[in-house]
């Protein structure tokens, strides 16, 4: 993989699908577009137990995405739903943010957002598909509102393919009272589905 690279979709590129359906996160990084190479290392910590990674991926993250954390209050992580959890025993989303939140001296919030409904997985579904799957997925339980008032949220995942993920979970953080939105992953996928 060589040295880390960001892959900007900020204001200086704006793919064909950002113009047309513009995303409600105000900016996207990625360290990696998703080759062989990250496909198994995502794999690997996701299915493999490898929870060891998650440092390590975790350092190319902030070295990909230094802007968007120098302007993050809160790191929050893609839940998973509980059913999901339990099966595999820990969100790799959650393991990178928390590794992330470390290295970066950022308050580290888990449980500010919560997957309240089970979906299908999302892998093999269309562009449409994966936006009905995870329509009123995540909510900003009451609680935690607090968490996100009025601050600028860092939200991370493992891996960018269509969006839907990213703009749900950021559609939820902002109607929980976030100010801003920016989105971290570690690979985003070249072409989108659809």
């Amino acid at each position: 993989m060589g040295s880390p690279h960001s892959v900007d979709m900020g204001e200086a590129m704006m793919c064909a699908e950002a113009i047309a359906d513009p995303p409600p996160f105000e900016r996207l990084r990625a360290v990696v577009l998703y080759d062989k190479l990250a496909r198994q290392l995502i794999s690997s910590l996701k299915y493999g137990d490898r929870t060891d990674l998650a440092p390590w991926l975790a350092q190319w993250m902030v070295a990909a995405g230094n802007e968007l954390i120098q302007d993050a209050d809160v790191v929050v992580p893609v839940p998973l739903h509980q059913k999901r959890m339990l099966a595999r025993r820990f969100n790799q989303s959650a393991e990178l943010a928390r590794a992330l939140a470390k290295l970066s001296d950022l308050s580290f919030s888990p449980r500010t957002l919560v997957r309240k409904k089970h979906t299908l997985q999302q892998v093999g579904l269309s562009q449409s598909q994966r936006e009905r799957n995870l329509s009123g997925a995540f909510i900003v339980p009451e609680e935690r509102k607090v968490d996100v008032t009025g601050r600028r949220i860092l939200l991370i995942d493992d891996v960018y393919t269509t969006g839907a993920t990213a703009k749900a979970a950021t559609r939820s953080l902002l109607r929980g009272g976030a100010s801003h939105v920016d989105v971290l992953v570690f690979a985003k996928v070249e072409t989108n589905i659809d």
